[in-house]
């Protein structure tokens, strides 16, 4: 076993130890992390139950409906794909998530499943698109700019030019209860890590982006 493989395994072994019943398995963002662990490890079917004891946990976390429909696509079950990624794009349409929404219907046209219809946007965000008010781009809906980018680098302009006050200030919220439930330290560079990667996955910036923003791959 290689560095890499270690450090992966872990990862694993301390997600794992984390949801099991002694300890706290009504935690949503743990199950989250392993799902994400499994499916860096290949282990798709796996990655896919975390994923769905996390929106179990957590019905309006679409980004999970999302990832758990592309592990199981990954693991050759298209059918039970389809069925998260239905439910989970109907989940991302009544919030506004638009960014999982997108990817979720990438998936069911990729398996050959129809994207289900949603109603149209709201009045206020077809107000927004004809008067030139900020709309955010992860949401899809009217909210207020950021003063200033919340941090400096590529990544914090893209916010600052991208994403709502309101839907980065719900980022905050969710960021405390990320540091809390995964017990993280933010003086430790794996947790900031950690940390990055939920902030980014939250405000739908996917590694494709950070790279063409950054110039890096995710770490």
């Amino acid at each position: 076993m290689d560095d890499a493989q270690r450090i992966l395994a872990d990862k694993i072994a301390r997600f794992e130890t984390m949801v099991r019943p002694e300890a706290d398995p009504n935690n949503d963002m743990a199950w989250y992390s392993l799902g994400g662990a499994y499916a860096e490890a290949s282990r798709f079917a796996d990655a896919a139950r975390a994923y769905e004891r996390c929106y179990t946990l957590n019905p309006v976390m679409s980004k999970a409906f999302q990832l758990a429909g592309k592990a199981l696509v990954d693991a050759g079950q298209a059918e039970q794909a389809a069925g998260v990624l239905t439910r989970g794009y109907m989940v991302a349409a009544d919030r506004g998530d638009r960014m999982p929404m997108k990817a979720m219907g990438e998936l069911l046209t990729t398996i050959g499943r129809p994207i289900p219809e949603v109603a149209k946007k709201s009045p206020a965000v077809e107000a927004a698109a004809v008067d030139g008010s900020f709309v955010c781009r992860r949401t899809g809906k009217p909210g207020t700019k950021l003063a200033k980018p919340p941090f400096r680098g590529a990544i914090g302009e893209w916010i600052g030019a991208n994403i709502a006050k309101e839907t980065f200030d719900a980022w905050i919220a969710q960021g405390t209860k990320v540091i809390n439930e995964l017990r993280l330290d933010l003086s430790r560079d794996q947790d900031e890590l950690s940390y990055d990667q939920h902030m980014r996955e939250y405000l739908g910036i996917d590694d494709d982006m950070f790279e063409q923003l950054t110039g890096k791959k995710p770490e």
